[in-house]
């Protein structure tokens, strides 16, 4: 799969357009087909529109295809959009408002997860219809720990450790530095040398920004506003000698292979993907700054209040499948959310044989060490994560974000 499906690589593309185009003419929905108990079962076939605002259709759609394949009684068609995951939230709210809600399954990251909590967007899932989802009772550690952070909102079908890690080519930076202060030294010496992408709207930008109060060693990694004075004067600092944040985390890759940027924030799965696709060189390296801790990153299923009953009924049967070992092993995709399956014991070798390929060839025999032997910490919860991102922009890059 193409690395430009993600809704990164698109930011600057309208959500709008993106649903219009995609889902044609809208279904009105209102209370009396979307409240009351979920049968097991659709009473008949139903069409499903989901929104991916996480790129996670790169490591999900070969679940749901198979699933519509195997399933017609259930989900007869599926419609598939994208768009960028700040604009999801305002998009959901303005159907809710209209009370013509037109996409039925949203998969996001954190970050839409956290927006639309903040904004009651979501429909409680948890713990009504955790006897259908058996796949959550083997989530792995990191993955059950993720899962919490969901609350009641949201259900993991994608996990990895993430970051924060940077990134470079070794013909360009030859000494790379190791420390927190050797990277704020070595962006003062080189200005514009170092980026990362918006962090409301990049894995590898927010877990940059949450993890340096680890790297910084701030009071409370878990509070934005009053724990993280050494990060938001890190920040700012740091701000002296970027020239511009990409509104997405493709545009860093892109910059990186073209040498308009020297070194990047970056993740295991972004380290891994775009060297298997060609769009960074192969002999990319990455590295670590002393003493960080994981911050952990998972792709949410998540359903908008409205959806119909029936049409819940479908998802959660859907989702019930892509929590399947077999199903989860698609997961490893090409890297790009390495490892990805959210459940325990499925090793590669349940993998496709593509995905094998590419991770054999382009992984790094040092993320097992580094996985293992540095902490993982959850991110932020949605509140704190809102208020983070609301900063950022206002006091640190929103003027400088490449539109």
């Amino acid at each position: 799969m193409s690395l430009i499906r993600r809704p990164r690589a698109v930011a600057a593309a309208s959500v709008v357009a993106i649903l219009v185009s995609a889902c044609g003419a809208p279904e009105s929905k209102g209370p009396a087909d979307s409240g009351g108990a979920v049968p097991d079962k659709p009473a008949s076939a139903v069409s499903l529109n989901i929104l991916d605002v996480a790129g996670n259709l790169q490591l999900t759609q070969g679940m749901i295809d198979a699933y519509v394949d195997k399933n017609k009684s259930i989900i007869e068609k599926v419609t598939y959009s994208k768009g960028p995951s700040p604009e999801l939230a305002g998009k959901i709210k303005a159907q809710q408002d209209a009370n013509r809600v037109d996409i039925d399954l949203v998969l996001t990251g954190v970050d839409g997860l956290a927006a639309g909590i903040e904004q009651s967007l979501w429909e409680p899932l948890l713990p009504t219809y955790a006897a259908r989802l058996p796949g959550m009772k083997e989530y792995l550690p990191g993955a059950e720990a993720m899962q919490k952070l969901a609350g009641d909102f949201g259900v993991t079908i994608t996990y990895y450790p993430s970051g924060p890690l940077i990134e470079y080519l070794p013909a360009k930076v030859a000494n790379p530095p190791t420390t927190v202060q050797g990277l704020l030294d070595w962006a003062r010496a080189n200005p514009g040398g170092f980026q990362y992408a918006r962090p409301a709207n990049s894995g590898p930008g927010r877990t940059f920004l949450m993890g340096l109060p680890y790297l910084l060693g701030d009071s409370n990694p878990k509070d934005p506003v009053n724990g993280w004075a050494k990060t938001w004067a890190y920040l700012a600092e740091l701000n002296k000698y970027v020239t511009l944040y990409p509104s997405g985390t493709g545009v860093t890759m892109t910059n990186l292979a073209n040498g308009s940027a020297k070194i990047i924030a970056s993740t295991t799965g972004w380290d891994i993907n775009p060297r298997v696709l060609g769009q960074v060189p192969k002999d990319a390296r990455i590295g670590t700054l002393q003493g960080f801790h994981w911050v952990t990153d998972a792709h949410y299923a998540v359903v908008p209040k409205g959806v119909s009953t029936d049409k819940r009924a479908a998802i959660l049967d859907l989702i019930r499948w892509m929590l399947t070992k077999e199903q989860q092993a698609k997961a490893y995709d090409k890297g790009y959310f390495y490892p990805g399956p959210a459940v325990k014991d499925v090793p590669l070798a349940m993998a496709p044989a593509d995905s094998r390929k590419a991770v054999e060839e382009f992984g790094r025999t040092e993320y097992e060490g580094l996985i293992a032997g540095n902490p993982l910490e959850v991110p932020l919860d949605a509140k704190a994560l809102v208020e983070a991102f609301n900063r950022w922009d206002r006091e640190i890059g929103g003027a400088k974000v490449a539109k």
